[in-house]
């Protein structure tokens, strides 16, 4: 009887919280209706030379999903009764793509699988996990696949497990049991469900735990959450935990278990999110986890509905990603690096490091954290990377968790003056007509025996997209001059990403490849749009390259993919922001991405006449 009393009167609480919403969400401006509607778009600045420098931005992912909502009517979809090429011999649709590569996603469909991510198990390294965003549920939902035999051979995890969680920000203020914050203003919730997770991340922990990563969000509010799901360390990631409900009697705790962040306000609207763990076998923070984003807030102007700033944070978990400690802002002050000040929002200071794209993270051996980030607070168009070094301590679960970052260093000066953009209001490759967002460019990697740290980017210093990597003996304090890591051949080159083979130290960079158009240097009013001459009509494939510790044996190179129309009809301008690369302790590498080999048998059905899947294989660095 008191079981069923119990369950009664948390009905009669839910069913009031739901009844009445809070005042502040009412009178706050929508941030995905105001992009859908085209009334929201990146904020720019106008320079003294008549340059205009544009503001990051959300990430592809969100805006594709935004996109769609203006023309979807359901948040699902089902599938083809039958899937041309299924069979018996062929698991998952297997045989589609035909023998070159390997295709990771294993449903029947024709929907987009892109912005792929990929890691490997420290105990069984040949047990990989990957990520990507996957719109076979409708939207962007992210998805997850398992292979125990070095990516020959893959298993589904299906969808990413965040659609349980409601939101309540409200929830997620410091308790007796929880000392920390998970949200920056507490405003009260939608209680309604996520419509989406884009931006998919992984890692491994030392004891073979993976961990998932994804921003989800909804496209007719602001609610926004940063969540890190942990599988369990024999399960192989195989299978991860969710993302509970508020007020769930069945959570472990208290419904907080994962979450990073949690808000229902154009003030904190998160992007971007990176997961990282501490695998070092002997590290002082063994099996920490952290996890990066960025907030955008966009309270700002006369409709308080515009560009604020957009800050790194970072938060930890001392307890297997169940726990984590208050974000903390680590992209922090430079008075020689960060000298445009905010003239969006004063209050932030002549020298914040504000203007910031997305972060990611590498763990050192010593137990130490570096994060990287792109940055627009320099004087002229072209933009920066730059690195913070952190020393974290403390406990998660006691709130005592501090990251203790420095001030940030200067990675390289990112380069994107004459760029070309788009007619979706993004720089992009017009040859492929899809987005080569310059605030999604960088990612940093570390051999993880010796703690040299390698940072990878795209920019187009010399008039196209060309990869650049330049390397810290330092823990990040210090960075060599930029390498340029792909030939001179004529096309873009953009998507970069790197690993590193700790026995040999030699560094793996994976990145993808795309003819160019004419007059591609001077962008025309409006952007290139389909129908100009060679926009959306070029092909594009993937690369694998490798060079020596010290970036100076040159660079080893091959073609893993046959080469690719581009992305059409409801897939058009996205493919992915980015993809990914891990290097196995046996000199192997893994790259991962996603490409247009495959054609849809009828285009009117699926919205395109290419599938984009995600592919991947194996090669020796060594």
């Amino acid at each position: 009887m008191r079981i069923r009393i119990c369950f009664l009167a948390l009905a009669v609480f839910v069913g009031l919280v739901v009844a009445v919403p809070g005042a502040s969400s009412k009178s706050q401006p929508v941030i995905p209706k105001l992009i859908a509607a085209g009334q929201l778009k990146p904020a720019v600045i106008h320079l003294r030379n008549g340059q205009i420098k544009r503001m990051p931005f959300f990430s592809g992912g969100v805006l594709s999903t935004i996109e769609q909502s203006k023309h979807l009517t359901s948040a699902t979809a089902s599938s083809a009764t039958h899937p041309v090429g299924a069979s018996v011999e062929s698991l998952g649709c297997s045989d589609r793509a035909g023998r070159r590569d390997v295709r990771v996603n294993q449903d029947c469909t024709y929907r987009r699988q892109a912005e792929t991510n990929i890691a490997y198990n420290p105990t069984d390294p040949a047990n990989l996990v990957a990520g990507m965003n996957d719109s076979i549920v409708g939207w962007n939902q992210t998805s997850l696949d398992f292979s125990l035999d070095g990516g020959r051979h893959w298993g589904s995890v299906s969808t990413a497990p965040f659609r349980y969680r409601l939101n309540a920000p409200e929830t997620l203020l410091p308790t007796a049991d929880d000392p920390n914050r998970h949200t920056f203003t507490g405003t009260q919730g939608t209680l309604h469900s996520y419509d989406a997770c884009s931006d998919p991340y992984l890692a491994f922990d030392a004891d073979g735990r993976a961990f998932y990563t994804c921003v989800g969000f909804d496209v007719a509010s602001n609610a926004g959450i940063v969540f890190v799901v942990p599988s369990l360390p024999g399960a192989k990631g195989s299978t991860f935990d969710q993302v509970y409900a508020p007020y769930d009697l069945t959570a472990p705790k208290s419904g907080r278990e994962h979450i990073v962040m949690e808000d229902n306000s154009a003030a904190a609207s998160p992007d971007g999110p990176k997961v990282a763990a501490d695998s070092y076998a002997h590290s002082p923070n063994r099996d920490n986890v952290y996890s990066s984003f960025t907030r955008f807030n966009f309270t700002c102007g006369s409709d308080q509905a515009s560009y604020c700033y957009s800050k790194i944070y970072v938060s930890m978990s001392t307890d297997h990603g169940f726990t984590w400690s208050t974000p903390t802002e680590v992209s922090g002050r430079s008075q020689a690096l960060c000298v445009l000040g905010n003239q969006f929002d004063p209050t932030q200071g002549a020298h914040a490091c504000d203007f910031n794209g997305h972060s990611d993270m590498a763990v050192l051996p010593n137990g130490d954290l570096v994060v990287t980030y792109q940055n627009s607070n320099t004087p002229g168009v072209d933009q920066q990377v730059l690195a913070v070094h952190c020393r974290p301590t403390g406990s998660s679960t006691a709130g005592t968790a501090k990251l203790r970052c420095g001030s940030p260093h200067k990675v390289a000066d990112q380069v994107i003056g004459n760029a070309p953009v788009c007619n979706f209001g993004d720089y992009c490759s017009p040859g492929a007509y899809i987005r080569t967002p310059a605030e999604t460019a960088q990612r940093v990697a570390v051999n993880q025996r010796t703690g040299t740290l390698y940072d990878t980017w795209y920019d187009y210093r010399n008039g196209e997209w060309d990869i650049f990597i330049a390397r810290s003996t330092n823990g990040g304090a210090s960075w060599s001059r930029p390498v340029r890591v792909n030939p001179r051949d004529g096309q873009d080159h953009y998507f970069a990403t790197a690993d590193v083979d700790e026995r040999t130290g030699r560094v793996a960079i994976s990145y993808a490849r795309t003819g160019r158009v004419p007059n591609e240097n001077s962008t025309p009013q409006g952007g290139f749009a389909p129908g100009m001459p060679g926009v959306q009509a070029r092909t594009s494939d993937y690369l694998l390259a490798w060079t020596t510790a010290n970036l100076r044996g040159g660079f080893h190179t091959v073609v893993l993919s046959p080469r690719t129309p581009a992305p059409d009809g409801n897939q058009a301008g996205f493919n992915g922001d980015y993809n990914d690369i891990v290097v196995t302790p046996d000199g192997r590498a893994h790259p991962i991405w996603s490409d247009t080999r495959v054609r849809v048998p009828e285009p009117g059905f699926y919205g395109a006449s290419v599938d984009e899947d995600a592919y991947t294989t194996s090669r020796s660095v060594r």
